[in-house]
């Protein structure tokens, strides 16, 4: 089972894109570190303040794609300076 999330965020207080970056390097970097998930900015590069995110995860069973894509979720709601707005998710 492959399971795709896109996600929508606002990124508080990021006065260049130097700044968002950063914040968005240090968010892709802790998830890929604890869990086996595929991250990436997919849109928004040249904005400051936006960003959208695509995950990617494969599993065995639909139950434990969407327990680890959740677990991402919640790290992403975890920091601070940015906020999810929208999440997609879609079976592939």
């Amino acid at each position: 089972m492959i399971l795709l999330a896109e996600v929508e965020c606002f990124i508080y207080e990021t006065q260049s894109l130097k700044q968002k970056r950063s914040v968005i390097k240090k968010i892709i970097t802790r998830i890929q570190n604890e869990y086996n998930i595929a991250i990436s900015e997919m849109e928004y590069q040249d904005l400051w303040q936006r960003t959208k995110l695509g995950l990617v995860t494969i599993s065995s069973n639909k139950v434990q794609a969407e327990r680890v894509i959740n677990q991402a979720f919640a790290m992403i709601d975890s920091f601070p300076e940015i906020e999810r707005t929208l999440t997609n998710t879609e079976w592939l």
